[in-house]
């Protein structure tokens, strides 16, 4: 059993730290880069998303033109114990619409229906709901009522209509992040321990491992929605 606790302001302190580490913990299936623990640049995504994520945290609620809302499944028993969280975005100019940012349950409480009950309590506010996955995700949505609607990059976008809305949605410009003393020094470290050839190698790795990716969600896409997929595209999105 579970509950389900829904926020448009910033949670508590403990159930910040809970989510934060929820999403280090399980990086390679909530990030689009989807980096495995074996290339050493892992550290350094690991860093960055978790700031990414807290940064939507704590624009919950605030003046911005950037609109966050957040549901938390709990553990009954345990009220304090965060078993699996779901980040959205509201899109602007269609107040059916949302967008999933972050998705993930704890590995413990994982094949309980915590992930279909929270998408299903965003959708009953949202029935206009997108999310982007993993190729090997897509017949797991898709039991939840998602379709396939587009390839974006790595993933494969998927929607509760057969089609994007036109309203936007305000997502956080990442670029920044990389651009931190905090992810340079994270790269020095990394640099100093495994070598400037490892590194330079793990860069290459990642990039190919991404390119493999966008292959692969195309090709997937191309056929499962034939001459579909070129006039499919998802929601219009704009970086804060």
């Amino acid at each position: 059993m579970f509950a389900l606790t829904h926020f448009v302001a910033p949670p508590e302190e403990s159930i910040k730290s809970q989510i934060l580490q929820m999403v280090v913990d399980n990086l390679t299936d909530i990030s689009a880069v989807a980096i495995p623990p074996s290339n050493p640049l892992y550290n350094l995504y690991q860093y960055a998303i978790g700031f990414e994520v807290h940064q939507y945290l704590e624009a919950m609620g605030g003046p911005g033109e950037l609109c966050v809302e957040l549901i938390v499944a709990t553990d009954p028993r345990d009220p304090h114990t965060v078993t699996g969280f779901l980040l959205y975005l509201p899109l602007q100019d269609d107040p059916q619409a949302c967008s999933v940012a972050y998705l993930a349950v704890h590995n413990q409480y994982r094949r309980q229906g915590i992930a279909r009950a929270m998408l299903a309590q965003m959708s009953e506010r949202y029935p206009h709901a997108e999310l982007a996955c993993a190729v090997n995700k897509v017949a797991y949505f898709e039991a939840m009522g998602f379709a396939v609607i587009a390839a974006r990059g790595p993933q494969v976008l998927m929607n509760t209509r057969e089609y994007a809305s036109d309203g936007v949605v305000a997502m956080l410009d990442v670029a920044p992040i990389y651009r931190t003393v905090e992810v340079q020094q994270i790269h020095s470290y990394l640099l100093k321990q495994h070598g400037k050839r490892a590194m330079v190698d793990a860069e290459k790795q990642r990039d190919r491992h991404l390119d493999q990716l966008e292959r692969k969600a195309l090709a997937f896409v191309q056929e499962r929605l034939g001459e579909r997929a070129g006039q499919q595209r998802g929601s219009r999105i704009r970086l804060v």
